[in-house]
């Protein structure tokens, strides 16, 4: 016989006072201190953590920061050893394939990658610093190590210093060795799928005038639809139970670059999809299975990946238009703009036509913004369907620049001085 209604939820309410009691007897008495002490001194942070899955399936603060007396980083504190830092190490533990689909991808070399670059140095400390004994690495950590991240010390505590932390890097490296963190789009110490998947999760570092992302994806039509109607989608779904046209009329960042969608596999290397390297100087093919190099991951196979994310929800002759008209923008800024620049930057380089510092450098500054501001712009722009950022931010701009280096490079060559 079908139970009523009453009877239902009131068995329904037992079985919640039983997991939560059963829950609660599984958590430890120290573990039941660390959470009563930050109740009381940091109660949002407890806050967070009891409205996330893992206070749902009993992971507690020490399941992530406790570590062994002998850790590269950790410090003693009420009895225990327990570590600020939680490296990727620590969340493979459980989420093993999402940290190995990571160490696959750009994001992995954020920061790695400016490591050897002297010139990023130079501009960050000497430059933009101006060499201040005690203040000049401000630029560096207020700024780039927030996004590219950094390589965290700790004191003789094994507290992380004040120079390298606190920091949202995706990049960071840890003294364990550890690369990542999961914390910059799965914030702590909720860890939310839906946040992650929300464009501003990626704004935090995509905007600006070298990469401004989330303008451009406000600019596309796939914006329009997310700010009208996002607020109404359901983000929450499980991975591979977040469907389109179910839980979303549009895609985010995350639904092309890491969801699962249709037959494409979740991922957390946000490569994977990738055809072109648009925040290079010149756009590449990607073609390299070296970490470290500018054109990681397979384009062809990913623009079959990508496609068929698109084909989830446009026409194939849409899909097959869009990109068409994309890649002749990329080839466009490539040919006409990229190559006849850098032809004449190296003209001037051997003729001894360029100064030593190449930020008061009227050519050299105007080369790096045209591949590094306006040629990002129009290349992404015209490949995330963003008109105003391929067009006015975009090419209009690099026209202005290509004019203005050419008027400089006749004007050096004629006269054999920099002048200016």
């Amino acid at each position: 016989m079908k139970p009523s209604g009453i009877f239902s939820l009131f068995s329904m309410l037992l079985l919640i006072g039983f997991w939560s009691g059963a829950a609660a007897q599984e958590i430890s008495e120290l573990e039941q201190r660390c959470i009563d002490c930050h109740d009381r001194n940091q109660p949002a942070m407890v806050a967070d953590w009891r409205s996330s899955h893992h206070a749902e399936e009993g992971v507690t603060c020490l399941d992530c920061h406790e570590v062994a007396e002998d850790a590269p980083m950790g410090a003693r504190h009420k009895g225990t050893y327990v570590s600020v830092l939680v490296p990727p190490t620590v969340c493979g533990q459980c989420h093993e394939d999402q940290v190995a689909q990571f160490n696959q991808s750009g994001h992995f070399r954020a920061y790695r990658q400016q490591i050897p670059k002297d010139s990023l140095h130079a501009l960050t400390s000497i430059h933009e610093g101006r060499e201040h004994p005690e203040l000049g690495d401000a630029p560096n950590e207020t700024g780039c190590i927030q996004c590219h991240g950094t390589e965290i010390k700790v004191d003789d505590d094994g507290l992380p210093t004040p120079e390298t932390w606190p920091n949202s890097g995706i990049g960071n490296v840890y003294p364990d060795g550890s690369t990542g963190s999961c914390g910059v789009c799965h914030t702590r110490h909720k860890f939310s799928n839906a946040e992650a998947r929300k464009p501003h999760a990626c704004a935090s570092c995509h905007l600006g005038p070298d990469h401004p992302n989330i303008e451009i994806y406000e600019n596309s039509k796939h914006g329009h639809i997310y700010l009208t109607e996002g607020h109404t989608w359901d983000f929450e779904g499980p991975s591979g139970e977040w469907k389109p046209g179910e839980d979303y009329r549009a895609p985010t960042c995350a639904t092309c670059h890491m969801s699962e969608v249709g037959i494409v596999d979740a991922t957390h290397n946000v490569t994977e999809r990738l055809h072109w390297v648009q925040w290079a100087k010149r756009s590449n093919v990607r073609d390299s299975d070296n970490i470290m190099s500018p054109t990681l991951g397979d384009g062809e196979e990913g623009r079959e990946k990508m496609m068929m994310v698109c084909e989830s929800c446009h026409s194939i002759r849409h899909t097959d238009g869009f990109f068409a008209q994309a890649d002749k923008a990329v080839k466009l800024y490539n040919q006409a703009y990229y190559e006849p620049a850098t032809k004449m930057r190296e003209e001037l380089r051997e003729k001894g036509l360029l100064k030593d510092n190449q930020w008061t450098d009227k050519f050299e500054i105007t080369y790096y913004h045209l591949w590094h501001h306006e040629g990002r712009r129009a290349r992404m722009g015209a490949t995330h369907g963003a008109p105003d950022y391929a067009h006015w931010h975009g090419f209009f701009e690099l026209m202005q620049d290509i004019y203005e280096l050419e008027q400089i490079y006749e004007r050096r060559i004629e006269t054999g001085e920099i002048g200016e």
